[in-house]
């Protein structure tokens, strides 16, 4: 990467921490290469001001990290400019410039070239892994967002926990894949830095002038609405337990308390009740308090954020695609569709989510943590 450092043109541009610095390369792409370390005192006009004079449709990176606030701003700079982000082996963008990465439009990264561990993520707040991940810390609340915003998967905080701040964790190909840290892969006919010359990063094609975030892929043409018969399936209740009733009426008796993850026998269905075996014992419960095994909801564990409902795909498909965040739809067992985050979450997590996301207005005020029982399978919009 000596040679593609060399290959900068420009003077740099130094503010606090970072600094800024426009380049091309032999195959005429414009870039901006950011160095040093990230602080909160930096002027990140001055990359706006690089990057619109210098026609730019890239970022790189060589900086070990610093103030993760600062460099989710300059990631939200970033994805508002319509960048993409591409990082070498060569160079290093660790810690908090993750963060900063995360904000291309399009985002290319060889093996080994983002580097993350826990302080990538929790600054200089101390907190355990627990606390973190669950969100509760305002830090980790904003950090999740952002993830969210950029279409990564946030799991990755968690692997980013497992590490302390002495050690740190370079991500591989797959992994950069499953978290959606990159969105380009050398395996899938995308451009391979192995096939350019030393002074080139990857041929990115010009970005469009809004960053693609609410742009998901569209519905498959012959997706399944139908509903699969209920056969069996397992308690998951807000409560820890649901009772199981003599009648399919909530005012019904109360024959037997059954816990969660306790297996039903789905013997047949009246309206929103099921009529079950459990516990050696047959009664109705509500189909809002059973894991259906034939359903494809998601994770037992797992909750789901629901934000919206319609009564037909098209303006649910619609709704996921217009979003500024990642959604999916789900068909529901009433015939409706049900608008979700795209991930599935913890409880704490969720939670947590929910507060935030409200808080920043990225969600609807009645949106709400589910379990997602009545979820039949996601109809939209598959990657």
């Amino acid at each position: 990467m000596s040679c593609l450092l060399t290959a900068l043109v420009g003077t740099p541009a130094a503010y606090a921490g970072l600094k800024f610095q426009a380049g091309q390369t032999d195959a005429g792409i414009h870039y901006i290469f950011v160095s040093g370390d990230f602080a909160n005192q930096d002027d990140l006009s001055a990359f706006e001001a690089l990057a619109r004079s210098n026609s730019a449709i890239a970022v790189t990176f060589q900086s070990p990290g610093g103030n993760i606030q600062k460099a989710m701003d300059l990631g939200r700079l970033i994805r508002r400019l319509g960048l993409s982000t591409a990082q070498f082996r060569a160079v290093e963008c660790a810690s908090a410039c993750s963060l900063a990465f995360l904000g291309g439009t399009v985002r290319y990264a060889e093996p080994g070239s983002i580097g993350v561990h826990k302080s990538s993520f929790s600054g200089d707040v101390s907190v355990n892994t627990e606390d973190a991940v669950s969100g509760i810390q305002q830090v980790t609340a904003d950090i999740i967002t952002y993830m969210i915003e950029m279409g990564v998967d946030p799991a990755l905080l968690q692997l980013s926990l497992q590490y302390d701040s002495d050690d740190i964790r370079y991500l591989s190909r797959s992994e950069m894949a499953k978290y959606r840290v990159t969105t380009l892969d050398n395996d899938a006919g995308q451009p391979s830095i192995a096939n350019q010359a030393p002074t080139s990063p990857p041929p990115f094609s010009q970005p469009p002038s809004q960053p693609p975030v609410a742009s998901l892929p569209t519905t498959p043409e012959h997706a399944s609405l139908e509903i699969p018969q209920a056969h069996s399936g397992r308690i998951r209740h807000p409560k820890g337990a649901a009772p199981l009733k003599a009648l399919a009426d909530g005012r019904s008796a109360t024959l037997v308390n059954v816990r969660n993850g306790s297996p039903v026998i789905i013997l047949g269905n009246v309206a929103r009740w099921y009529r079950v075996q459990a516990n050696g014992q047959v009664g109705y419960m509500h189909d809002t308090w059973v894991y259906v095994d034939q359903y494809e909801s998601g994770p037992f564990e797992q909750r789901h954020i629901q934000v919206k409902s319609f009564d037909n795909l098209a303006e649910a498909s619609g709704y996921v695609r217009s979003a500024p965040i990642p959604l999916s739809a789900y068909l529901a067992t009433n015939g409706w569709f049900a608008v979700t985050l795209e991930d599935t979450f913890d409880q704490v997590m969720a939670k947590g989510l929910v507060t935030e996301l409200k808080a920043r207005r990225a969600i609807p005020d009645d949106a709400y943590m589910t379990w997602g029982n009545t979820y039949v399978r996601k109809v939209c919009c598959a990657k």
